[in-house]
């Protein structure tokens, strides 16, 4: 029986992975302005990040609406195909639950993962299932196998501005004021599929000399299988970091990527996360 994948647009997936490996991508939506946008359907990464930093107030996100859920997995599941549909972290967003519930609607075997993780992160669960199921592996096979890369996983991320923050309510303003005046830019991390911050530094090539470290201790002992760089229009402070890394993972590949506007909305521009597993 052959298994098929499907995720969201959150995935920051390329269109070569996603014509390769057949996997089906659901999008996220983006208010703006008054306008909705279709994530990479009708704007890009880096018109977004233009449209964002001329707005007063933040961008609104939301999930793929249940109808697009349902509609995909009837067509997939029409030739007796199982689905395998893999999303972003439900601490993130409500995609994993609306995909629970249109699965309900749908006749056919459709089992919903919480890969606990965006981005690149994601990808390298959605990659290495469909990859698996090229080839004839069972889903129960693929389920073990994915949750092994999760657990394996780790993203880091550092934010350039505290505007989003503020504009998102998480931070006020006088904190705002007095971090940009220190220049601080905040580490963090996603733990168990939640934001946790790590780490203040007071400078970027600083919290780059941090963040070195942290991987440095985590890949320990261990074999390196992949390691990605995704940016909200900070692709001068990834190639930078992409140099630092090489200097201890040797010539491994490090691609280098824009971000979902979904993840921007968020870290603002300027932001730079680094998602690896290991084995």
């Amino acid at each position: 029986m052959t298994v098929k994948i499907v995720t969201d647009s959150t995935a920051d997936l390329t269109k070569e992975e996603i014509e390769k490996y057949n996997i089906h991508v659901l999008p996220l939506r983006i208010e703006l302005e008054g306008k909705t946008y279709t994530d990479r359907v009708n704007i890009t990464p880096s018109e977004f990040i233009k449209k964002m930093k001329l707005s007063e107030t933040l961008p609104k996100t939301s999930q793929p609406p249940i109808g697009d859920f349902v509609k995909k997995y009837r067509e997939l599941v029409q030739d007796g195909s199982e689905v395998l549909s893999i999303h972003l972290s439900s601490a993130l967003s409500g995609t994993v639950q609306t995909a629970h519930i249109a699965a309900e609607q749908c006749e056919g075997r459709i089992t919903v993962i919480d890969s606990k993780f965006i981005s690149k992160a994601l990808a390298f669960q959605v990659v290495e299932a469909a990859k698996m199921a090229s080839v004839g592996h069972a889903i129960e096979e693929i389920i073990d196998r994915i949750e092994h890369i999760r657990l394996q996983t780790k993203l880091y991320i550092i934010v350039d501005t505290l505007e989003n923050l503020v504009k998102g309510g998480r931070i006020g303003k006088g904190k705002a004021m007095i971090g940009s005046l220190l220049n601080i830019k905040p580490i963090a991390s996603l733990q168990n599929g939640a934001y946790q911050p790590l780490k203040k530094s007071r400078s970027f090539p600083l919290a780059i000399k941090q963040l070195m470290k942290y991987v440095k201790e985590d890949i320990k002992g261990k074999k390196l299988k992949a390691i990605n760089l995704v940016h909200a229009d900070g692709k001068h402070s990834a190639e930078i970091m992409k140099m630092k890394l090489h200097e201890f993972v040797g010539n491994l590949d490090i691609q280098i990527s824009d971000t979902t506007p979904i993840i921007s909305t968020h870290t603002g521009p300027g932001a730079v996360a680094l998602m690896f597993y290991t084995d």
